[in-house]
């Protein structure tokens, strides 16, 4: 582990620069929080002006402390916060842990900024500002303001939001789910979310690293230590409802946003992502406890009908749909179930079940090797109790002696229900006060699973790659003062990553028009090509089918007309004339270069999908070739690329490959392209390949 964020977030000792006499003062109360929390490192307020506070002696400055510090709490007012910061660095301090806010967040990022670089040249690490503290239960340590340490569990939280901390810190109380540690992260002028992900994956007493994020500084680097992290990480992301610096040069520009983006990045960094603080808690109690779901063959038992169904709908919902059991386990299901039961799955053993019952058939189910995952329900009834129910499911559970494999429980019930499912937390199975809020765990643990599979794939290839001619070209129109590529030039580049285009030629007279079109063939298309126009159809610059040399030269002369009718001072290239390829399916793949994550691709269906549906998903760049094949799964019309309605399949594997080269050339250039589409890009039937059609390229401003 990082020797130094090691001293400042499991430190041997602790000052609190700012510590005050004055009950309800945050000084007062840091200290009081550590000395209550029952911490026994060393304990050192610094005033000036006090002698002892709460009975601990009081020293003028940091360097009066004797022997060393390793983290220094910092509650003293923003503008003596630099000075601090000096002594803290000649001390010897490892960390700061800055609780003082009127920095960034007030418009002082130049002042945050002098904080960090002092830091830096003593090689101190700065948590915050503007934070509440840190908390940690293994460490018996609560240096911070909010009242108490967590209910001890597994997991460790991080949140960029003090308040929310606070209150979350109480929530575990009620929740009944237990964090070893609580940090707050607060303007992250320094320890970010990446420094935390990689700290925490070594600690020894977290198992769920839980996230509360805002916003991210660096997407690739946390990307990079989430993917290297071996323990869950589940997130809480607010604010997706805007994405701040998108433009719409694009079609990809146009359709691109926080709440995507940002999703894709967490799943291609395994990350887990809760939709509202519930589902925080709820996937935090199933990923610190147990094991991913490593197939997809769920198993339900249950004592009541009802909440069998209850959990059928939600396992659809969840994405780990049932299957019937296979008619061995049925029949050793039925044993124990009356004649009236079902073993098909959900396993219902009517509301006769009793301890022996759920024991025997849990034991069973766990062990099977055709169950992946169990979730385990139980209604209260008159004849059974409650704890005596949940004491059979543990030791059942535990006499299998396996642990690679999850179960997730759900008592309905009153206080006794409520009660028992709180012992069984206590002993390591995660329990829920709902059927769906149990399926929706194991559905987390699935997705975790998934998960796993892609993450060691490694980013793809393309076979013969011209990044010089890419980069000449683009140097040539940034010569002539343009940050669009023509269509042209857009081919070119995406042809110099391997890209399927269409054949395509510029033609500046009518007679060049027809000697390009002998030598492509018939039909063509032909194309208005200027820097001013990037929406051809919009200026009446498209004609298709162009079937001989009369249409050739019509369509020239109409395409130019239409053009300077469009923009009257539109610089003409001339007419792009292109070979007409075959129409079948319609894809768009393009990209943006995100603020956050950098390049960033997009896939999904043309026409009304992309245009009125906005059927589409995004991956940061770049990608497996196992990555984009999931890309084509996971559009909403996904079936339309399988063959639906008597049509053939389409070439996915082909289509991959072409959207894993076109990933890599965007992150190839990612410090030249701002935006890009390929629209359309036609797929044929399985074996025939496909064909870019149109390209577009927005260079970055320079």
């Amino acid at each position: 582990m990082d020797p130094v964020l090691t001293g400042l977030l499991k430190p041997k000792s602790v000052a609190i620069i700012g510590a005050s006499a004055t009950p309800g003062k945050i000084g007062n109360t840091v200290v009081k929080n550590l000395i209550e929390s029952g911490y026994q490192g060393g304990i050192y307020p610094v005033n000036p002006q006090a002698e002892e506070i709460l009975g601990i002696k009081c020293f003028p400055t940091i360097s009066a402390i004797p022997g060393e510090v390793d983290a220094a709490v910092i509650t003293i007012p923003a503008k003596f916060v630099v000075e601090a910061t000096e002594e803290c660095g000649k001390k010897g301090v490892k960390g700061l842990i800055i609780i003082t806010s009127g920095f960034s967040e007030v418009g002082r990022a130049d002042l945050e900024q002098e904080i960090v670089d002092i830091a830096r040249q003593y090689g101190m690490r700065v948590l915050g500002p503007n934070i509440v503290g840190t908390l940690s239960n293994s460490d018996k340590m609560n240096a911070s303001f909010a009242p108490f340490l967590p209910l001890a569990g597994k997991a460790s939280l991080v949140s960029q939001s003090g308040a929310l901390l606070i209150a979350m810190d109480a929530a575990t109380y009620t929740r009944r789910v237990g964090f070893d540690k609580l940090v707050s992260i607060g303007n992250m002028s320094d320890v970010d979310f990446a420094d935390l992900i990689a700290y925490l994956n070594e600690d020894p007493a977290t198992s769920c690293i839980s996230l509360y994020v805002e916003g991210l500084k660096d997407g690739p680097r946390f990307i990079a230590e989430a993917r290297k992290a071996t323990k869950p990480i589940v997130v809480l992301k607010s604010g997706v409802s805007a994405h701040g610096a998108a433009a719409a040069a694009s079609h990809t520009g146009s359709l691109a946003g926080a709440a995507k983006i940002y999703g894709a990045a967490f799943e291609q960094a395994k990350v887990s992502q809760a939709t509202d603080l519930d589902d925080l808690f709820d996937r935090t109690l199933a990923l610190s406890l147990e094991a991913p779901m490593k197939g997809e063959n769920l198993l339900v038992l249950t004592n009541g009908g009802g909440v069998g169904v209850l959990a059928t709908d939600s396992a659809e919902k969840a994405g780990i749909p049932l299957h019937f059991a296979p008619e061995d386990v049925q029949e050793e299901l039925k044993k124990h179930m009356p004649d009236f039961g079902s073993a098909k799955n959900p396993v219902d053993m009517t509301g006769m079940a009793g301890n022996e019952w759920y024991h025997d058939t849990v034991k069973f189910a766990y062990a099977h090797p055709w169950v992946d995952g169990l979730v385990i329900l139980y209604c209260e009834t008159a004849m059974t109790l409650p704890q005596e129910i949940a004491q059979s499911i543990h030791a059942a559970i535990t006499e299998t002696g396996i642990t690679d494999k999850p179960v997730t429980v759900s008592f309905v019930g009153g206080e006794r229900s409520d009660k028992a499912m709180e012992w069984l937390v206590e002993n390591g199975i995660p329990a829920y006060g709902a059927p769906d809020l149990a399926v929706n765990a194991m559905g987390a643990l699935r997705e975790y699973g998934r998960m796993l599979d892609l993450a060691n794939e490694k980013p793809y290839l393309p076979e013969k790659v011209d990044s010089a001619l890419a980069r000449s070209i683009i140097a040539s129109a940034r010569k002539h003062g343009r940050n669009a590529l023509t269509e042209i030039e857009a081919k070119k580049v995406f042809k110099a990553y391997g890209l399927p285009i269409t054949e395509t030629d510029l033609a500046k007279t009518e007679e060049e028009a027809v000697q390009l079109a002998r030598k492509i063939g018939y039909p063509l298309v032909m194309k208005i090509v200027s820097p001013d126009i990037l929406h051809k159809s919009d200026a009446g610059g498209v004609k298709v089918n162009i079937k001989d040399e009369l249409g050739v030269k019509e369509a020239f002369q109409t395409i130019t007309k239409n053009a300077l009718a469009y923009k009257a001072d539109a610089f003409i290239d001339g007419i792009a004339v292109q070979e007409m390829a075959p129409w079948a399916t319609e894809v768009i793949i393009g990209s943006v270069n995100d603020a956050t994550f950098g390049p960033t691709v997009m896939f999904g269906l043309g026409g009304i999908f992309v245009e009125v549906l906005k059927d589409v998903v995004f991956r940061v760049a770049p990608v497996s070739l196992l990555e984009a094949e999931k890309m084509l799964e996971s559009i909403k019309s996904a079936a339309i690329l399988n063959g639906v309605r008597g049509e053939v399949m389409r070439d996915k594997k082909a289509l991959a490959k072409v959207l894993a080269s076109y990933a890599f050339m965007v992150y190839d250039l990612k410090d030249e392209v701002s935006e890009s589409d390929a629209n359309p890009v036609i797929v044929y039937e399985e074996g025939k390949g496909v064909k870019v059609v149109d390209a577009r390229i927005i260079l970055k401003k320079k």
